[in-house]
């Protein structure tokens, strides 16, 4: 399975565990590795930059000859911890970073300073060459059925027009759950893939077994959509709590965001309440079960460790 992915970060098999809030963290990373993939972790998932330095350096003592790991950051303004962020990743060194929500510039040019490549997500093709424009190394193209915040693209479409009008390695994440999603994939033009959803449910993942198991029991068919956590559409489980409080923003924030200068804090408030619960869902046995994930689900049919998922990905 050797792709321009393969290639340029090393691994054996071209696949990225994907970073996912909350879920992913230094266990399942080294188990990613040590299984031929690259394993990558959102930075938000550390509260201190002592944490996320500490973090890098343990993954640099666990890294194998041939292995990979990269880190997540969040570059837009609302994540007032980025600069940070970048400076301690930069510091101390990945063989990655996955970009997400804003303008990659700086990262790009910091990152490439000490040698880390970057990794962009993009929905569509006009990001996708800007992105370029500024010198990332390859681009994540998110498609309509990836989890947590998605595209709108299906990812035979959004491939075929990437890798047909970019030069550097498309990256499809989205919809990935057995081998036979990662063939159709490549078959499209991509040189790899990013999983996610189908990581949730593995021995290493940071979550409650309930998250855990939910991802077992629940189905493609079960996703929804719902403006309920950060004021942009997410897919969640429709676990009954979900049906419940519903999927769409009360009222009165659809009147507020209607307000051009109230707008911008009713989202922070939005997304500060949606997180919150999310994390508690995520850690916490609460009734309160609003747990992210993607179609993929659907093929996912254990618990499982994490070396065990990647082999059934890879045969």
């Amino acid at each position: 399975m050797e792709t321009q992915l393969t290639t340029l970060l090393d691994i054996s098999y071209p696949i990225i565990q994907a970073p996912m809030f909350l879920v992913s963290n230094v266990a399942m990373v080294k188990e990613a590795m040590s299984s031929g993939i690259a394993g990558c972790i959102p930075a938000l998932n550390y509260r201190t930059l002592e944490e996320l330095r500490a973090a890098l350096q343990t993954l640099k003592s666990l890294k194998p000859a041939k292995g990979a790991f990269g880190f997540n950051l969040i570059v837009n303004t609302s994540n007032i911890k980025y600069k940070e962020q970048l400076r301690v990743i930069c510091e101390e060194g990945c063989d990655f970073i996955i970009t997400s929500l804003g303008n990659p510039k700086e990262t790009i040019i910091e990152a490439h300073k000490v040698g880390i490549k970057v990794f962009c997500d993009v929905t569509d093709l006009g990001f996708a060459k800007k992105v370029e424009a500024l010198g990332a190394d390859a681009i994540i193209a998110v498609n309509n059925e990836a989890g947590g915040h998605r595209g709108t693209i299906s990812p035979e479409l959004l491939i075929k027009d990437l890798s047909t009008q970019c030069t550097i390695p498309i990256i499809s994440a989205g919809g990935v759950g057995r081998k036979a999603d990662i063939d159709a994939m490549l078959s499209y033009g991509a040189e790899g893939v990013s999983v996610g959803s189908p990581f949730i449910a593995s021995v290493e993942a940071g979550v409650t077994e309930d998250y855990k198991q939910a991802c077992v029991d629940y189905g493609a068919n079960d996703i929804v959509m719902t403006e309920r956590i950060s004021g942009t559409p997410c897919t969640v489980i429709n676990t009954p709590y979900v049906q419940k409080v519903g999927t769409k923003a009360t009222w009165i924030e659809g009147l507020l965001n209607k307000n051009r200068t109230l707008k911008k804090w009713v989202k922070m408030i939005r997304f500060a309440i949606g997180m919150n619960a999310t994390k508690n869902a995520a850690t916490k046995v609460t009734y309160k079960t609003v747990w992210v994930a993607g179609p993929s689900i659907e093929h996912t049919k254990a618990i499982l460790p994490v070396k065990t998922i990647v082999a059934q990905l890879i045969t």
